[in-house]
């Protein structure tokens, strides 16, 4: 049995959801909305791993769950009363758990996911698979911010944290404000001229979208009033091959990484996506990521 992990409304599990029906496969969605509606039973003892899943009046053994798809976001409570708050609670913080250590394919595990709160980190990881990096600095010192914005130019910056934030050039606006970074380490990194390309690497799949836009950070195109268009491409192979690699290596059998193309034929990564929303780039592309993810569930 297939269990899928996240809000029921939310547009990737929708997609795959949709994906699974077609294929005729056999699975049953947990909703984070319905959390405090079921019940999770789990046992550790000398066989291992052991319990149940009680879903919809259902009841399935863990040890029947082959395959895991998990957005496992925080659940939203406050309009529960206080025994229905905490019992959605802990049932979250059990399953996020049990996915951890399930002997079953999981996507992804959230243990994995954890690289994505330190984007150093997960550069260094990047670039030891052999992908250029852009030179970055991080930093909460506004003079070195403005020495490194002198060396390169163009800057581009970011959160360092795995929370989402925009990506936007600095400019001379941007520079007098820089005495705010004391509280606040932020990564900045050197502008890479090119085009940008969402890999989504799915099991041993490379699906590539190419984008165009004259925005900073085309998932934001229209707070600019500019566009962004999303066409699917094809990798050289041995860029799909490096990216699927990476990915595994990282314990991420769904990711969404983020390159761009230079003008000289090279590509650069900046950051892989251990949660991809997906769906964006299927509606506008084309390109079947959630049949490749149904593929990979149905497989384990």
């Amino acid at each position: 049995m297939i269990l899928v992990y996240g809000q029921g409304d939310d547009p990737p599990i929708e997609h795959l959801v949709a994906a699974l029906h077609r294929a005729g496969a056999s699975f049953q969605l947990l909703d984070i909305a319905r959390l405090h509606q079921s019940h999770l039973d789990i046992q550790v003892g000398p066989q291992g791993l052991a319990g149940e899943l009680v879903l919809d009046g259902v009841c399935t053994a863990l040890a029947d769950i082959r395959a895991v798809y998990a957005r496992p976001l925080e659940p939203a409570v406050d309009s529960l009363p206080e025994p229905a708050q905490k019992q959605a609670l802990q049932l979250h913080r059990h399953l996020v758990e049990w996915l951890d250590v399930a002997p079953a394919c999981v996507v992804s595990r959230p243990a994995a996911m954890q690289a994505n709160a330190s984007k150093p980190l997960q550069a260094q990881w990047i670039g030891e698979a052999g992908f250029l990096v852009p030179p970055t600095l991080v930093t909460s010192d506004a003079a070195e911010v403005r020495a490194f914005h002198k060396i390169h130019g163009r800057v581009v910056f970011k959160s360092v944290s795995g929370i989402r934030s925009i990506v936007t050039e600095l400019d001379d606006t941007w520079l007098s404000r820089m005495h705010r970074l004391a509280q606040l380490p932020t990564q900045f990194q050197a502008h890479v001229p090119g085009v940008d390309v969402r890999v989504h690497v799915v099991g041993q799949q490379a699906l590539a979208a190419e984008i165009t836009s004259t925005a900073t950070d085309y998932r934001y195109a229209h707070r600019s009033g500019a566009a962004a268009q999303v066409v699917a491409t094809t990798l050289p192979p041995t860029v799909a091959a490096r990216c699927i690699a990476m990915s595994h290596a990282m314990g991420l059998p769904l990711s969404g990484i983020d390159l761009r193309l230079r003008p000289d034929g090279e590509y650069v990564c900046f950051e892989v996506n251990p949660m991809p929303a997906f769906s964006y780039f299927e509606v506008e592309s084309g390109l079947p990521i959630a049949a490749a993810l149904a593929e990979l569930l149905m497989g384990a």
